[in-house]
This record gives C-alpha cells, structure tokens and sequence, in this order.
C-alpha cells in the first residue's frame, strides 16, 4: 500500500471535531468515518522517486 492512499488521523476532513482518534489503536488506519481532506495535497508519486 503506499503511502499516500494510508489512513492517518493527521490527514482525515474529521481530525477537529472526531470523538474516536484517541481510542483507536491503530491510529486511525481503519477508521471507518475516515475521509481524506482534500485540503492538504498529496505528492505526485513520479516526482517523490525522482527526488
């Protein structure tokens, strides 16, 4: 999987206001009101393997 499309609590459109990211364990990995903000962009993967 990479790590682009990883669930994370840092990148969820719910991280202010979830009731839930201290109780999950896994950190949000399977979180299923997990919803990736659309605010924060995610890095092309051609230009992360030219770096």
């Amino acid at each position: 999987m990479s790590s682009s499309k990883r669930q994370a609590c840092a990148v969820c459109a719910w991280r202010e206001t979830c009731a839930k990211k201290f109780c999950v364990t896994d950190g949000g990995a399977r979180c299923p009101d997990f919803s990736r903000d659309v605010s924060i962009k995610v890095p092309d993967e051609e230009s992360d393997e030219i770096q």
